[in-house]
C-alpha cells in the first residue's frame, strides 16, 4: 500500500512537469493559450489593487507634503536672512554715503578757512560726571588733538575738547549748559556771549545796546586768545528771536545753531589755527526759496451773437 502511494505520487509529480513544459514551449512559440488565465487573475485581482491603492495614497500623499513643507520652511528661513543680509547692507550704504557727504562737507568748511584739521568719527554719544551733552570720537592724544580744542561739524561749531585719551577724547557739544562761546554778528562785528541749553536753541547775551539785532542776523565765532578754545570765524547759528524789554541792560535772544546735533556722524577737529582770520569768509549761503509753480490760464473769448 505503501509503494502503490509512492508510485501514485511520483507519476502525479511527472504528470504536472511535463504539462508546464508543454505549455512553457507552447506559450514561448506565441500560443496565447495561458492569455486567458492571467486576464482571469487580473481581474480578481484588480478590486484589491485599487482598494490597496486607495487606502495607501493618502499615506503617500501625506509623506510628500511634509517633505515639501520642510523644503518650503527651508526656503522662507533663507529668504528672511538673504532680506536681513541686504536691509544691513542697504542700511551700512546710507550710513557710508551720509558720512562721506558730512566728510566733504566739513573738508570744504575747514579749507574756506585755512584750518588744519583733524577727521574724527562719533563712536558713542553720552554723559559724563561734568557734562551732560557729550560724544566720545574715536581719536586723541596719538593724532595731535588737546583739550579746549574746537570742534567743527559739516555746517558749524559743534563743541569743544574736553577730555583727551590717546585713542579718544570726549567733546562737550555747543547744547550743554555749560557750554559759551564768544560770538559776534558778522557784518555789524556786534560781540556776546552764546551760551547752550540742552536743545538746539541757544541763548544770545549782547554785551551792549549800540546795534540792532534783527531775527536772520548770522554769528560766527569771535576767536580765543591763542585760539583755544574756539578759532575765529566758525558759523555757530542764526538769531531767531529777541528780547528787547525795557529795563534790561543789554539786548537777549535766541539763537538756533547750524549743527545738527542728532546726526552727528562725521567731525573735525581744529589743531591748527589760519595766519589769518576768516572774517566772514564763513558765512553758510542763504537757501534759496523754491519758486511757487505758475498755472497758465487760456480764456477762450464766447462767440458774439449773430442777428
Amino acid at each position: 500500500m505503501r509503494y502503490g502511494g509512492e508510485s501514485r505520487t511520483r507519476l502525479l509529480l511527472i504528470i504536472l512537469i511535463v504539462t508546464a513544459l508543454f505549455l512553457i514551449t507552447l506559450d514561448l512559440r506565441g500560443v496565447s493559450i495561458l492569455n486567458g488565465a492571467r486576464q482571469g487573475t487580473q481581474t480578481v485581482l484588480s478590486p484589491f489593487q485599487k482598494a490597496g491603492s486607495v487606502v495607501i495614497s493618502p499615506f503617500k500623499n501625506f509623506v510628500t507634503d511634509v517633505t515639501h513643507l520642510g523644503r518650503t520652511r527651508s526656503q522662507i528661513e533663507k529668504l528672511r536672512a538673504d532680506n536681513a543680509k541686504l536691509r544691513a547692507t542697504l542700511l551700512n550704504r546710507k550710513n557710508a554715503d551720509a558720512q562721506l557727504q558730512q566728510l566733504k562737507s566739513v573738508l570744504d568748511l575747514a579749507g574756506t578757512a585755512s584750518y588744519k584739521i583733524v577727521n574724527v568719527r562719533v563712536i558713542s554719544q553720552g554723559s559724563s560726571q561734568s557734562f551732560s551733552q557729550t560724544v566720545t570720537i574715536d581719536s586723541g592724544s596719538n593724532a595731535g588733538i588737546k583739550k579746549n580744542m574746537t570742534v567743527l561739524s559739516q555746517t558749524g561749531i559743534a563743541g569743544v575738547v574736553k577730555e583727551v585719551y590717546p585713542t579718544t577724547a570726549l567733546v562737550m557739544l555747543a547744547t550743554d549748559p555749560s557750554f559759551k562761546i564768544g560770538v559776534r554778528i558778522a557784518g555789524t562785528q556786534q560781540i556776546g556771549i552764546l551760551s547752550g541749553r540742552g536743545t538746539r536753541s541757544g541763548s544770545l547775551q549782547l554785551l551792549d545796546n549800540l546795534t540792532t539785532v534783527k531775527a536772520g542776523d548770522v554769528l560766527l565765532a569771535r576767536g580765543s586768545v591763542a585760539n583755544r578754545p574756539f578759532v575765529p570765524g566758525v558759523p555757530v547759528g542764526s538769531v531767531t528771536s529777541i528780547d528787547n524789554s525795557a529795563g534790561q541792560i543789554a539786548q537777549s535772544g535766541a539763537v538756533r545753531f547750524y549743527t545738527d546735533f542728532s546726526s552727528l556722524g562725521v567731525l573735525a577737529v581744529v589743531v591748527g589755527a589760519p595766519v589769518n582770520n576768516p572774517g566772514d569768509a564763513l558765512i553758510p549761503p542763504k537757501p534759496v526759496p523754491t519758486p511757487m509753480p505758475t498755472v497758465t490760464v487760456y480764456v477762450t473769448p464766447s462767440p458774439s451773437p449773430t442777428n
